[in-house]
């Protein structure tokens, strides 16, 4: 069902994991989907097996790169009404271990860069009376993970800044929902069964373990199942789902 045709969708972080799920699924529906991120290779590469992707390099922890990047978007593609702020970094360190430099990085990109990528999008949505946007934030948004202090603050105050939008527009046809997913099968997985078994001194099967079993059904979440949650709030009949946040991680958290 193209449910989507003729929209301009926006998703950070779109040229892997989560965020490229979300942006094929889009594409499927007839949106034109806007990819950024900081790697033009990956974009182009992610753009050239999916037609309706166009690639963006932009970088969401910095304000000038995320203004000049939006309004190119919309120049070429027409109002943002369906916003994916997905882009994150997601990195384990002690309160002890880390320093300001650690904490203000993890804020930058995950928490500034969705509040300024909203931004930049809402105005176009307002314009046009309607718009959908999805938070990509995690079960640490929910509840504190162990070791990781500054990313479970960062994905906090990403859902904090939901709630507070989607009060703020009730009544209209803009919605502010959160994706919570639990561990995924993504390069972030990868990355951090490598890191946690560094700094564990243990195999990387052991570390790897660690992550599935926080998982309620004992697996790793795969990106589409997360893309199916955004097909569902950014489709027809979510209009009453406002301000809401969803558990992804096989399980009540």
């Amino acid at each position: 069902m193209q449910h989507h045709q003729g929209r301009h969708a926006l998703v950070t972080g779109g040229g892997t994991g989560i965020g490229l799920a979300i942006a094929r699924m889009l594409a499927a529906e007839g949106a034109r989907v806007t990819i950024t991120g900081r790697r033009g290779d990956v974009l182009a590469a992610a753009a050239a097996q999916t037609p309706g992707l166009y690639p963006l390099v932009m970088d969401v922890a910095d304000e000038a790169s995320v203004v000049q990047g939006c309004a190119d978007a919309i120049a070429a593609r027409g109002p943002v009404t369906i916003c994916v702020a997905n882009a994150g970094i997601a990195e384990g360190k002690s309160m002890a271990k880390m320093d300001l430099a650690f904490w203000r990085r993890m804020m930058a990109i995950n928490l500034d860069g969705a509040y300024l990528t909203v931004r930049e999008c809402l105005g176009g949505m307002l314009a046009e009376g309607y718009g959908r946007t999805v938070f990509v934030a995690s079960i640490a948004g929910l509840k504190g993970l162990k070791g990781a202090p500054a990313y479970t603050a960062s994905k906090h105050g990403m859902i904090g800044l939901m709630r507070g939008l989607s009060e703020e527009y009730l009544g209209s046809d803009l919605t502010f929902n959160a994706l919570c997913p639990g561990y995924v099968d993504t390069e972030i997985v990868t990355r951090n069964t490598q890191s946690i078994a560094d700094r564990a001194g243990i195999g990387t099967d052991q570390a790897l373990q660690m992550m599935v079993k926080t998982n309620r059904h004992k697996r790793l979440v795969t990106a589409d199942e997360v893309a199916e949650a955004a097909r569902w709030l950014c489709g027809p009949g979510s209009g009453s789902v406002n301000g809401q946040t969803l558990e992804i991680a096989g399980g009540q958290m």
